[in-house]
């Protein structure tokens, strides 16, 4: 598994690093927040001597996070987060370049959780989630690391939503921030990287033409927000299904038709789920679908499309195209699943685009320089990212990208801070 290398790892093949550095450097290149806060890192050391653990998509951007927590002083070992979402040549840049790395393309999930379990064999201080299955894991099985964890952050809606369950059932261990809920990170990585890098995936897997297609999407937070806007962008005609009146309505005023599942299926082309629910699209769906019907997922994990039940109904299933299946009903109605209803943008496009997530590795990078900071003064429970954390980030971006704003005046902030002024 590691042959004459004295760093433990499990990857597919070493051979790829130089191909994975020149992949990561590429990324670098549209990350300057990130690179700003490593060379501050590296001056500063403020995880020195802090044991990470990582589970994450193992991709070119997260290897730039990778490089800037151990310039802050931190060891840091990583594992997958999603079995279809490694890129290997990434990984075994990370093991050339001394990291831990236990994650390979395609791993099935008993090799998934063991990789988390090696990973949790580091003892880690603070553990960095993508999906809240370290978290989880060491909730359920591995009770042992418990003392020595000072906190976690996590990175995705589904993951907080985790978080915020054990909380509420007064089984979190630990405090856990909810980096997908900062400003920086929901509005940007979750509405521009979510939105573009899944139309990517579904153009790479498909070639289908978007426009003049009806495309379904489910769930309408900001990763829906962003698919329906890039969708219609095509060309495509968009229906959205919520359970939220709220976000329904809104929706509906940003001019897309909205409508149940149970009536999209009828109609729609493409479906796109974004919700981070199960069986968002059920059995009862899929005897509504047109012949050729394309169902992807875009939230965390595979369980937004019931594939268990489409199996069963099946007479046949055959690959038409790379992580492209058919599921061919007893009518001869046909149902394309992609990328096995994982995660789409990452299984079969790269992720979201380097610039969106620098601000989001930014908070995570912060976030745990802040758990360090202020250890044991945190009771175990899910926190947001400090405001003065995201204000950082968003002003490092800007600064970054050329663009200056306004300051207010010292009569403007004494106009805000009063009340005796009116009409």
């Amino acid at each position: 598994m590691n042959g004459q290398n004295p760093i433990p790892y499990d990857v597919a093949d070493l051979g790829l690093a130089e191909q994975g550095r020149q992949r990561i450097a590429w990324a670098r290149r549209e990350m300057p927040v990130l690179q700003l806060l490593q060379e501050r890192f590296a001056r500063e050391r403020p995880l020195e001597g802090i044991r990470i653990v990582a589970c994450v998509h193992v991709t070119t951007e997260t290897a730039n996070l990778a490089y800037a927590l151990r310039a802050a002083g931190a060891t840091c070992v990583i594992c997958a987060s999603n079995p279809l979402s490694t890129q290997d040549d990434v990984a075994a840049a990370l093991v050339a370049d001394g990291f831990s790395v236990y994650a390979r393309r395609g791993e099935d999930a008993q090799t998934y959780y063991r990789h988390i379990h090696l990973a949790l064999d580091h003892r880690p201080h603070l553990i960095i989630d993508d999906g809240a299955d370290v978290v989880t894991t060491v909730h359920r099985e591995r009770r042992d690391v418990l003392p020595e964890v000072i906190g976690s952050t996590e990175e995705t809606t589904t993951g907080v939503i985790r978080l915020r369950a054990l909380a509420k059932d007064d089984l979190l261990a630990f405090p856990a921030i909810a980096v997908n809920d900062a400003q920086t990170k929901h509005l940007f990585d979750n509405r521009y990287g979510t939105g573009q890098s899944t139309i990517d995936a579904i153009l790479r897997a498909t070639n289908i033409l978007l426009a003049g297609k009806t495309v379904v999407v489910a769930g309408y937070g900001w990763c829906g927000r962003g698919i329906a806007l890039r969708a219609r962008g095509m060309g495509a005609q968009v229906i959205v299904t919520e359970v939220d009146p709220v976000r329904a309505l809104e929706a509906a005023m940003d001019g897309y038709r909205v409508m149940p599942m149970r009536e999209a299926a009828a109609v729609g082309d493409l479906f796109v789920t974004a919700t981070g629910n199960i069986h968002v699209i059920d059995r009862e769906h899929f005897f509504l679908m047109k012949p050729g019907a394309i169902l992807c997922n875009a939230g965390h994990f595979n369980v937004e499309i019931n594939l268990e039940a489409l199996a069963e109904l099946a007479v046949e299933r055959r690959t038409v195209r790379p992580y492209v299946e058919e599921y061919v009903l007893p009518d001869g109605r046909g149902i394309v699943v992609l990328a096995e209803g994982r995660l789409v943008n990452l299984a079969l496009a790269e992720g979201h685009p380097a610039s969106v997530m620098d601000m989001s590795f930014a908070n995570q990078a912060l976030a745990c320089v802040y758990l360090v900071r202020h250890r044991g003064q945190l009771a175990a429970d899910v926190y947001p990212v400090p405001a003065e954390i995201d204000q950082e980030v968003a002003t490092l971006k800007l600064q970054a990208m050329g663009i200056t704003i306004d300051r207010l005046t010292a009569e403007q902030e004494a106009y805000l801070a009063s009340w005796q002024h009116g009409t």
